[in-house]
């Protein structure tokens, strides 16, 4: 089993990572996502903790990305614990849902939305 953890991680939330995560638990937070989006810019990790490819996309994701907290907001959405969110996230942003998927919010809408291995291909200082 340590092998298999040390390529795909333990599973654990992504509360190890240096970045600085918002855990996505509660519907009401999408709300603030929309209304914060008018002035700093906000991205949605969708993660599913099961999922092995979901789990080196999201390590890919810590170690690639290098930006402060006044680039971005940061959420972490665990599908498996909170799918209903997911499900709203899918229908209040028009956006069909994948894991694992990564979604920029600015000024109320998506702005942008990548899946798999396709979010480390971003290039998110263009949504700053």
């Amino acid at each position: 089993m340590g092998l298999f953890n040390s390529i795909f991680g333990s599973g654990n939330s992504g509360s190890e990572s240096q970045l600085n995560w918002n855990h996505l638990t509660d519907l009401h937070q999408l709300e603030s996502i929309k209304t914060n989006s008018v002035s700093k810019v906000q991205l949605i990790f969708k993660h599913s903790t099961r999922c092995g490819i979901s789990r080196m996309v999201l390590s890919q994701f810590e170690k690639s990305y290098h930006f402060n907290d006044q680039a971005f907001d940061l959420y972490y959405l665990d599908l498996l614990q909170h799918r209903n969110i997911s499900n709203e996230i899918s229908e209040s942003f028009g956006v069909y849902h994948q894991s694992p998927q990564l979604l920029i919010v600015k000024n109320g809408v998506v702005v942008a939305h990548e899946s798999h291995g396709s979010i480390n291909d971003l290039d998110l200082n263009q949504y700053l």
